[in-house]
């Protein structure tokens, strides 16, 4: 099986338990500020799986798919970060 394949699945699936443990978070605190400020922390790790992710994903098939191509998928990925982030 490919590494870059399991290093992306592996990558994802180390995000969800992290999703997963916050909601467990938010029933355990039984307080809206508390899953609120639990929340802020996962709009950090949204974006770094997500980069993280492109990035292995881009490295795969770089030796593949032409230079211009390569060139549209990363600016694809910095508009998404940067069209989700907040000011």
């Amino acid at each position: 099986m490919n590494p870059y394949l399991v290093s992306m699945a592996a990558m994802r699936f180390i995000s969800s338990m992290i999703e997963f443990c916050a909601a467990l978070l938010f029933l355990h605190s039984r307080e809206v500020e508390t899953a609120l400020r639990i929340n802020a922390l996962l709009g950090l790790v949204g974006p770094v799986v997500f980069a993280g992710v492109s990035f292995l994903g881009i490295c795969a098939v770089a030796g593949n798919v032409s230079f211009a191509k390569l060139v549209v998928i990363l600016t694809g990925v910095v508009l998404v970060l940067i069209g989700t982030a907040s000011k």
